[in-house]
Formats: structure tokens, sequence, C-alpha cells
């Protein structure tokens, strides 16, 4: 009997790269804190949890979106250096955790192949 391994691993590979592509937007927001004029961008998770559920394979083209400063600078950059640093250290956890659930269903597999 063949295993899906789609089936097998759930929607944790899609959330760890999802994670992945969201942390590279959020660096690069931390990076930019202090260009004038930049605008912060993000992705949303939710957007990609409703194409899965809905049974459709998200793409790696994610919609990024701008951030609505809660204060708005002088220079017109919009990242919140305090709230970015929170959400990307968010977006770490999340990826920990979303790395952990694979790893777990990786040695559930490990241990139905051998037998055990």
């Amino acid at each position: 009997m063949a295993i899906n391994l789609d089936a097998a691993l759930g929607i944790h590979p899609q959330t760890l790269d999802f994670r992945v592509e969201r942390s590279k937007i959020l660096a690069g927001n931390l990076a930019n804190a202090e260009t004038p004029g930049y605008k912060a961008r993000d992705l949303d998770f939710q957007t990609v949890m409703l194409q899965i559920n809905a049974g459709m394979s998200p793409d790696r083209n994610y919609q990024e979106s701008y951030r609505v400063p809660y204060q708005t600078s002088a220079d017109q950059n919009t990242v919140e250096l305090g709230k970015e640093q929170a959400r990307y250290s968010q977006n770490a956890m999340d990826y920990q955790t979303s790395l952990t659930f694979l790893n777990m269903k990786i040695s559930g597999l490990r241990t139905a192949i051998e037998g055990q």
C-alpha cells in the first residue's frame, strides 16, 4: 500500500513554507526601519489557511499587504520597531511549533513503516 505523504503530513509543510517567507519580509521591515518612505509589509496567515481549508493548495506567490502604522512618522516610514520585533519573534515561535508538529508526523510515519 502506498503512503500519500501530502495527506500524511497535513498542512505542516505549507505552514513552514509560509513562516519562512513571512520571516524574510519581517526581517526586511526591520532592516529598513530607518529608511525614509519605506512601507512595512506583511503576509496574512489567515488567507493561506482559508485556501487550505477550501481544498486549494496555496502557491508560493503569497499576497503581500502594506501595514497601516499606529503612529505616523515624519519621514513617512511605516515600520514600528517594537511591533516588528514582536511580530518577528512570534513568527519564529510559530515556525518552531510547525517544525515540531512536522517532526512528530515524520516520527510517527517512521514508526509505522518500521512496524514498531
